[in-house]
């Protein structure tokens, strides 16, 4: 191998690395606003784990955020809960720090 090979590998490498971890923050992102929903909702114990795993699941549906805020918002306006989006987009905000931060201490 060249140089060059050994960079590329290195590079391909790191990025698999930063995709994955992309990928739990977000999943320990969603888990933790799905139980943050949960407990405005009234949903406590395994109820609430149900209802934050509906919330991981839902980020499947498109690229981006979008998918998950619109859960919320039509599961908190269904409940006479409604919240508005700039709360709830704070809110992921402030999550998406925390499970990062999670994920780099091996929490």
């Amino acid at each position: 191998m060249t140089a060059f090979d050994d960079r590329r590998d290195a590079f391909e490498k790191q990025f698999a690395h930063d995709e994955e971890l992309r990928f739990k923050a977000t999943a320990r992102r969603n888990k933790l606003f799905g139980l943050w929903v949960a407990d405005r909702l009234g949903k406590t114990g395994a109820d609430a784990e149900a209802y934050a795993k509906s919330v991981v699941l839902a980020d499947f549906e498109e690229a981006g955020d979008a998918d998950v805020l619109r859960k919320v918002r039509q599961d908190l306006e269904g409940a006479g809960k409604p919240a508005d989006e700039a709360e709830l987009r704070t809110r992921l905000l402030e999550l998406t720090e925390r499970a990062i931060t999670e994920i780099k201490e091996g929490r």
